[in-house]
């Protein structure tokens, strides 16, 4: 089944916050996932730099780290959403503002925007969790339980789906959302990216 781009957020297996990031193309497969100490960023592979021209949406950060928390998603909404953060903003409402604001892709495919908050404290009343959803038909923000994971897709799976994350560190991660578990059975997987809090988020890619 191809699903497009996939966003899981929650808590793995041993109750740890984690983000994870999976670009899956088939007609921009030629792209790379680059981490950095705060941020990731899904980018033309060397020689197919003028794939932007034919469409300005496959080049974003997909992830971001502003004062521990985590934002990931599947395009330039995981700017928007940092910002709103920064200044002050809670999570739920940077996430549910910058979807409205940013609305869905206007490519060929009116491709969905969809995106994760995390706020990686490990006690009931500090973890904080949102995923969510803008298509051309509906808005959708949903709080992620603690002890849970989700994920989303910007096809075939367009609401939360609670998912066994069977990933213990950042490395982990970024291979599970790739190719194993559930994921294994998504095709065209291209890049990952993956993240587990263990008192910082250490950012960690997978290319294809």
């Amino acid at each position: 089944m191809y699903l497009g781009r996939i966003v899981s957020a929650g808590m793995n297996k041993e109750g740890n916050p984690f983000i994870a990031y999976r670009v899956s193309s088939r007609s921009f497969p030629n792209r790379m996932a680059k981490s950095f100490e705060d941020k990731a960023a899904i980018i033309p592979k060397e020689g197919y730099e003028t794939d932007i021209f034919e469409n300005a949406y496959i080049a974003y950060n997909c992830v971001k780290i502003v004062d521990s928390i985590a934002i990931v998603s599947n395009g330039s909404h995981t700017d928007v959403i940092a910002d709103k953060i920064s200044v002050g903003m809670n999570i739920k409402d940077a996430l549910t503002l910058s979807l409205m604001t940013m609305d869905y892709e206007k490519d060929d495919y009116n491709t969905p925007r969809i995106a994760a908050v995390i706020k990686p404290k490990t006690n009931e009343e500090e973890y904080e969790g949102y995923i969510g959803i803008v298509t051309h038909e509906k808005i959708l923000v949903e709080k992620i339980s603690k002890n849970k994971a989700f994920f989303i897709s910007t096809y075939e799976c367009q609401s939360p789906k609670e998912v066994d994350f069977i990933a213990s560190d950042s490395e982990s991660s970024a291979k599970f959302i790739l190719d194993e578990g559930e994921f294994e059975n998504f095709t065209n997987p291209v890049a990952s990216v993956g993240s587990v809090f263990d008192g910082k988020w250490e950012i960690k890619s997978i290319n294809l």
